[in-house]
């Protein structure tokens, strides 16, 4: 892990000038993987919430912190205890920070224009087998993440006059009609409303129908990938 952190180039990371420290980032993350005990672990955690993924005084989150979420769940299950705990703190503060911001964006591979609370929460589902088992804390966080759903689309044809969407559905779709972002084709466009026909079976399969307003079946074409609305401030180009 330690050679994998040093490979990024964490100065090259977009971030506040005067918030945004990329040595912290390093440092802290290094200082985590390898933490023993509470002192060094809080240590590491103060770089990091300092300046080097997040800035916890004004509640700002960097960019960093994506590229940071594997690492932290890799110490939150191979690390010492107190090295595990920091860890999901920071992604806790992360993605709450996150939440509250909706201006920041992230490239993911599937969408060039991601808000960073969803690509977190994305991160946090791909380690839903340890936040299940470590508690409270660890079952409120894929909670929180839920809500930040992601439906990639896999086929749309005309129905009636909207849109039928075939796909996989991660995260929990919310009530009603909510809007949504459609990304494709490093386009982003803002949807008023989708609704859900089909929701996927209680056997754990992701698949999915959405109806989908005021787009041609082709503008949905995949690879597309629909997020909420609420989590950006809306879309960066049309």
């Amino acid at each position: 892990m330690l050679e994998a952190i040093g490979a990024v180039d964490w100065d090259g990371l977009p971030g506040p000038v005067d918030l945004y420290e990329p040595a912290r980032a390093a440092t802290g993350l290094r200082a985590l993987a390898t933490a023993t005990g509470l002192v060094q672990a809080a240590d590491a955690g103060s770089l990091l919430a300092g300046g080097g993924l997040v800035h916890d005084h004004s509640g700002t989150v960097f960019p960093a912190v994506v590229v940071a979420a594997p690492f932290l769940l890799a110490i939150a299950r191979h690390g010492h205890p107190e090295a595990g705990a920091t860890a999901l703190g920071l992604l806790d503060d992360a993605l709450t920070f996150a939440t509250r911001d909706g201006s920041t964006r992230v490239a993911t591979p599937y969408a060039e224009a991601v808000p960073v609370c969803c690509a977190l929460a994305d991160h946090l589902r791909g380690g839903a087998d340890l936040l299940a088992e470590r508690g409270r804390e660890g079952k409120r966080l894929l909670a929180d993440a839920a809500g930040h759903w992601r439906f990639d689309i896999q086929e749309a044809f005309a129905e009636g006059d909207g849109v039928a969407a075939f796909g996989a559905l991660a995260g929990r779709f919310p009530d009603g009609t909510p809007a949504a972002e459609l990304h494709r084709a490093g386009r982003v466009a803002a949807l008023e409303r989708v609704v859900l026909l089909y929701p996927p079976e209680a056997d754990g399969s992701p698949d999915a129908c959405l109806s989908v307003d005021g787009v041609r079946p082709d503008e949905l074409a995949p690879p597309a990938v629909l997020i909420p609305a609420r989590c950006g401030p809306g879309p960066t180009s049309g």
